[in-house]
């Protein structure tokens, strides 16, 4: 997975939850099996704060919580339109065979106000469309190798696959249907996002907020 995908989940993890300790973020993220389809190991979750931190893209506070030391952490004003930045490449960049980046901006699709996800998935059908017409081109390289060009049939299909999934998702967004937000979701009584938010409520207390 790229670095700026991994920095997008990070980023994204502590939006979500903020302020938020770091085993509550590699928590999370590993609930989302990011270790699996992203690459992103429990350990690298770790430096990965550390050099945001290091950045200016985080900021780290060491608190004191029931007798023990815990650092939470918050997006920065930089942080933030990083974030931005990431989640909108994400959503808008196509590419033939890795859709690491937009899972994980499509996962984070709560953090966009509707009308600037629903503009980015529009552009990402655009794109789509010309890939697969490119792809679909029966003038294409037909000097290629028979298993090259099959392998070209199996990125067409996955494209065309993708771009019905994608329609339909627009189609719902713009209905109503699908909602970003959680307004229409609940979580089960023993999901960690009921603590999660508990702590954020004494994090910020605790900061004076």
């Amino acid at each position: 997975m790229a670095a700026h995908d991994t920095r997008m989940l990070l980023l994204g993890a502590v939006a979500l939850f903020e302020p938020v300790n770091g085993y509550q973020i590699r928590r999370e993220l590993l609930s989302w099996s990011v270790d699996d389809w992203a690459n992103l190991q429990p350990g690298s979750i770790y430096n990965g704060l550390a050099t945001l931190t290091r950045q200016g893209r985080l900021v780290r506070h060491d608190l004191e919580d029931g007798g023990r030391e815990v650092a939470v952490y918050e997006l920065t004003e930089s942080g933030r339109a990083e974030l931005e930045r990431l989640v909108t490449a994400g959503l808008e960049d196509v590419g033939v065979v890795d859709r690491k980046g937009f899972s994980a901006a499509f996962g984070l699709l709560p953090l966009v106000p509707h009308e600037h996800a629903l503009r980015s998935l529009v552009r990402r059908r655009v794109a789509l469309e010309q890939l697969v017409a490119r792809l679909a081109d029966p003038g294409g390289p037909a000097e290629a190798p028979p298993h090259a060009l099959r392998g070209v049939v199996l990125w067409l299909d996955l494209a065309v696959a993708e771009l019905a999934w994608l329609r339909e998702t627009i189609e719902l967004m713009k209905s109503g249907s699908l909602r970003l937000d959680s307004s229409t979701w609940v979580p089960p009584a023993d999901d960690p996002g009921w603590q999660m938010n508990a702590d954020r409520e004494r994090y910020r207390t605790l900061l004076g907020r």
